[in-house]
């Protein structure tokens, strides 16, 4: 399938490199940092509540959550989901970790307008993968002025991932900075290796997130590409 071809790999293979770094790097820091133990001996769980007391975010409750490394904020029911490793364990990664989730935790309470609107995306987002695909081979195989714009709607809507993976990168950069800012304003972060620690445990997180930026933008530039060149040959 021309989804498939050569010049697809030839525009993915950037950002199938740059995500492949950055799970390297993810997994590297997490594995260093997770046979670490923080200076307080504290887990990841009594990090979390700690920092929700000291941020006054009492509404916020805290959850298991299966799978490894599935921690995540869910803003629609306030809640904090931590997976078992994080949860007890006692090292740097468990309490970055923790820390980042609250980080957007915070911005929930400060009704920052862009965590909604990435949470207002999410429904359209999985729609236009799903669609976009099917309509933009439509559109070429249909030809005509229809096709055309069956494979330019196509187009638009994998766009939908872009401004998704546009609006994600702040806002996860951010939820790093209140993270390790709260871990130092309550005291956890009181050593140089703490610290080290969890900022190597976050910017490697964080490279996540520009790999995924990367991967759209590129994948979208292709389906564009692939629009553009059969319209021409027309």
């Amino acid at each position: 399938m021309f989804f498939y071809s050569f010049n697809y790999w030839l525009f993915m293979l950037p950002a199938l490199l740059l995500t492949l770094i950055a799970q390297f790097l993810v997994n590297s820091a997490y594995r260093k940092w997770s046979r670490r133990e923080n200076s307080h001996g504290i887990t990841g769980l009594d990090a979390a509540r700690r920092i929700l007391s000291y941020a006054d975010l009492q509404d916020v409750s805290i959850e298991p959550s299966s799978g490894r490394l599935s921690d995540h904020y869910d803003p629609r029911t306030k809640t904090l989901h931590l997976s078992p490793d994080i949860a007890r364990g006692q090292s740097v990664a468990s309490m970055a970790i923790a820390a980042h989730e609250i980080g957007h935790a915070m911005q929930d309470q400060a009704n920052d307008f862009s965590l909604r609107f990435r949470s207002a995306l999410v429904p359209a987002v999985n729609i236009g993968s799903y669609l976009g695909w099917i309509l933009i081979i439509v559109g070429l195989l249909l030809g005509g002025i229809l096709g055309t714009n069956l494979a330019w709607l196509g187009v638009g809507a994998f766009s939908l991932g872009l401004l998704f993976a546009l609006v994600t990168l702040p806002l996860e950069f951010n939820a790093s900075a209140r993270g390790h800012r709260l871990l130092i304003d309550t005291g956890l972060i009181s050593t140089k290796e703490d610290d080290r620690g969890v900022k190597s445990v976050l910017n490697a997180a964080a490279l996540t997130y520009v790999a995924a930026l990367a991967t759209a933008a590129l994948q979208l530039l292709y389906y564009i590409s692939l629009v553009t060149g059969s319209s021409r040959r027309r």
